[in-house]
């Protein structure tokens, strides 16, 4: 790799570093932030966590438009400098209100940057080279989540506002945006399968006869399974961190120190498969497709049992893993299936399923839960769930290998 290529990489990787911390970094600090605005309702200070979710879909939706417009360092750039701004920017302020607007300014900022983070890898770089960069850029975003949630929760130690400071990791990433990143226009209409390695030819469901006639590849019917399933991937996901800190409780041997490290643990494990998921492509093969609902199903069928320490470390070890191979795995086949285009075409989709996933979540879940009793009900919604996604890679499969376009 060049000296330009290794900046250019580093640069793109440094995105997906914040594009976690949207909502999750504030988690840590809602008991706090609770405490603060004690007169106000419970939904008006989850909404803290849970609204730039909800405004970064719908800047998703039109991020298409917005590239007609913009280059892609200034789009970039502009994403950060709000990213900055809006985030840090509730640490001046004691108004909830005013709190939640900078919260759903913050959503548009995301919603600007998202695409970037993983359709840049696929502009700049070749098909074979997008499992390693996807799975690094997946590490990149554990671990972004894994930093946020440490300093969130130090920070709120000091007060309750201070715990928006953590946006201010966005300054690095915005410097090597700067002077790194290239300000094109990039082009569209013209991505090829040609040079993608023949094992996606099943996961994308794009021939070796289209690969050799060279045709445009960006087709919104074909990127609908990898849309699909990044939904289910982080509608699963969620099940934990908004259930496992209040079902973990009554396991009386652990203390909440410790549940919050099972949780980051969590996270630990899947930065770690995101560094040998390239690895996991090149010699697992079509296997890799199974992994995330599989690994799912196991986890969330372990938390159900029961909530002894075994059955926790387990359960939060193999929903790890899902987290882990989902990710990359999605992004790696949508990469692949837009080619150039994925900046503008597949990836505003994916970013927009993955905060509809995250957002939707509670709301599917709960409902279901209590009507099964409460308790463990949640991860048994999991377990139904990872049914649903296992047989939704398996259909998405035969639709591929019928020709289905």
């Amino acid at each position: 790799m060049t000296q330009r290529n290794g900046k250019l990489t580093f640069t793109i990787l440094s995105i997906s570093l914040l594009t976690v911390m949207a909502g999750a970094a504030m988690a840590p600090a809602l008991g706090v932030i609770r405490s603060h605005f004690a007169d106000q309702s419970s939904l008006m200070v989850q909404l803290i966590v849970s609204l730039p979710a909800l405004t970064i879909i719908i800047t998703n939706l039109f991020f298409p438009f917005l590239f007609r417009l913009m280059r892609t360092r200034t789009i970039a750039v502009t994403g950060l400098v709000m990213y900055v701004l809006f985030g840090a920017g509730a640490f001046f302020t004691d108004n909830i209100w005013i709190v939640l607007l900078l919260r759903a300014l913050l959503g548009v900022s995301v919603g600007m940057i998202m695409p970037l983070s993983t359709g840049l890898l696929a502009y700049y770089f070749p098909p074979e080279e997008q499992p390693r960069l996807m799975g690094l850029a997946a590490f990149m975003s554990q671990m972004g989540g894994v930093v946020a949630t440490l300093l969130s929760g130090l920070l709120a130690n000091i007060s309750w506002n201070s715990a928006f400071l953590v946006y201010l990791l966005g300054l690095p990433a915005l410097v090597l945006v700067a002077v790194n990143l290239p300000n094109e226009r990039l082009k569209t209409g013209s991505a090829t399968m040609e040079d993608a390695p023949d094992y996606y030819e099943s996961e994308t469901g794009i021939t070796k006869a289209r690969k050799k006639e060279g045709r445009p590849v960006a087709s919104l019917m074909r990127f609908a399974p990898s849309v699909i399933g990044m939904y289910l991937q982080m509608l699963l996901f969620f099940i934990f961190p908004t259930n496992f800190a209040i079902t973990a409780r009554a396991n009386e041997a652990l203390t909440g120190n410790d549940i919050t490290l099972i949780m980051v643990g969590l996270d630990v494990i899947a930065a770690i498969i995101g560094i040998i998921f390239g690895w996991m492509m090149k010699n697992m093969g079509r296997t890799v497709k199974y992994m995330a609902p599989l690994t799912f199903l196991i986890g969330y069928a372990l938390f159900a049992m029961g909530v002894a320490t075994p059955l926790l470390l387990g359960g939060a070890f193999f929903v790890g893993l899902a987290n882990g191979i989902g990710m990359p795995y999605l992004n790696t086949i949508a990469s692949i299936k837009g080619g150039k285009d994925a900046a503008t075409t597949v990836m505003p989709l994916i970013s927009a399923a993955m905060y509809l996933g995250q957002f939707t979540s509670p709301l599917i879940v709960s409902p279901i839960s209590e009507a099964l009793g409460g308790g463990n009900s949640p991860y048994l919604v999991g377990v139904i769930i990872s049914i649903l996604f296992l047989l939704q890679a398996f259909v998405s499969r035969k639709y591929q290998a019928l020709g289905v376009r």
